[in-house]
């Protein structure tokens, strides 16, 4: 098979989307896995534009998963914070 005609792989983000559904949002990173799963299948079997596509797709997922659990781990130690200043004034000090 000559190689020469292949355009060069897209990238698979799949470790990138097993360490998002780990550390940040499960639901989002898994759906960014599954795309990220078929983009190297796709590429072999020739299918470039939808090897392509799987990839942009794994690529918003596996963001949205990484940016959506940033956010909430964020929010949950605003509000450890103001939990925290709370019990302090109700104290009187």
């Amino acid at each position: 098979m000559d190689n020469s005609n292949m355009p060069a792989p897209p990238k698979t983000w799949l470790v990138e989307s097993i360490l998002a559904t780990l550390f940040c949002c499960m639901p989002f990173g898994i759906v960014g896995i599954v795309y990220a799963s078929k983009v190297e299948s796709l590429y072999q079997n020739g299918l470039y534009d939808q090897a392509h596509k799987a990839s942009e797709d794994a690529g918003k997922w596996t963001k949205i998963s990484f940016w959506l659990g940033l956010i909430v781990i964020v929010l949950y130690f605003i509000a450890i914070m103001f939990s925290g200043a709370s019990i302090f004034f109700l104290q009187g000090f």
